[in-house]
């Protein structure tokens, strides 16, 4: 015998994505000059930690373009094959920046090494000029993807790039004074050892979450058991199952749910105050619930927790 099942769709519109096209621009503008600077003068002194600062830079901008790509699709519409839009590239973007990231401080990792077991000569007051100039150029930089990075991880992947940038920057700047003072020159590779780890550390971090979420897995945070407890508080609801919490971009989040109603008062009520519920308390716009009685959620094939 079918299930008599009441199915219902609520989507309330999640706050409209934040654009930071500006801010893209001009971040990917300023570092392309940060690193055609670093290169010239990385060459001309003889500082092979300007050379691998400029790699890194390098390899910010092109994950600054391939977010900015990111955010851009995300804002095209649904299609019939594409339903739920382009969103997903997000995700994608922000776990391609964060294993770029780790990439290019593998390779500055790797030369500071080989720099603190060589050091060799390099002109102290060139690098302190162009390292000032990085600390300048890079912190303003993250200073315009600080405004919305909480709930965004494309956005904090890339405030992470540019800060991790600043704060490499700023110990290349105070290595080479220092050098220029005492004539240390293995302080300028063991400076950027510290700075390595420190940033292989917030960027492993970055990796995971874009991990989880490309996986389906709740946003970190989301407190799914909260959630479960929200829905199953509501008047009439008698029993949550077959309950999903996802990302469908680095912004928004969707939910699919069975309510089980205790009596002939629930329904498209019910549904509603779920709805809003979701949104005004957990701020996920896109909610999909649906409606059973306590004779079909018996046959639900869905009831158990371990059934997807």
């Amino acid at each position: 015998m079918p299930h008599d099942h009441l199915h219902h769709h609520g989507h309330a519109h999640a706050p409209a994505r934040a654009r930071h096209d500006t801010a893209f621009a001009v971040g990917v503008v300023l570092n392309s000059l940060l690193v055609t600077a670093q290169i010239t003068v990385g060459l001309m002194a003889g500082s092979m930690a300007l050379l691998a600062d400029a790699v890194h830079n390098l390899g910010d901008v092109l994950g600054l373009l391939l977010a900015w790509g990111a955010g851009a699709m995300g804002r095209r519409a649904p299609t019939a094959r594409r339903t739920y839009g382009w969103g997903r590239g997000t995700i994608l973007a922000s776990l391609a920046n964060a294993m770029l990231l780790l990439i290019s401080i593998g390779a500055i990792g790797v030369e500071a090494v080989r720099r603190l077991l060589a050091p060799a000569p390099v002109d102290a007051v060139m690098v302190a000029w162009v390292a000032a100039a990085g600390l300048l150029v890079n912190g303003a930089s993250a200073a315009l993807f600080m405004r919305g990075r909480a709930g965004d991880l494309n956005l904090r992947t890339a405030f992470a790039h540019m800060a991790s940038d600043a704060a490499l920057s700023a110990g290349v700047l105070a290595a080479a004074l220092i050098i220029r003072r005492t004539g240390l020159v293995w302080l300028d590779p063991a400076v950027s050892l510290v700075i390595v780890g420190v940033i292989g550390v917030g960027t492993w971090g970055l990796l995971r979450e874009g991990t989880n979420l490309a996986m389906d897995a709740v946003p970190a945070h989301l407190d799914q058991a909260r959630i479960a407890g929200f829905l199953a508080g509501l008047p009439g609801v008698v029993e949550v199952h077959d309950l999903h919490v996802w990302a469908l971009s680095t912004t928004e989040c969707a939910v699919t749910a069975h309510l089980v109603q205790g009596s002939a008062e629930g329904g498209p009520a019910m549904v509603c105050a779920a709805v809003e519920g979701l949104r005004a308390h957990f701020g996920i716009g896109h909610a999909t619930i649906q409606v059973e009685t306590c004779d079909t959620a018996a046959d639900c094939a869905q009831r158990a927790d371990d059934v997807v």
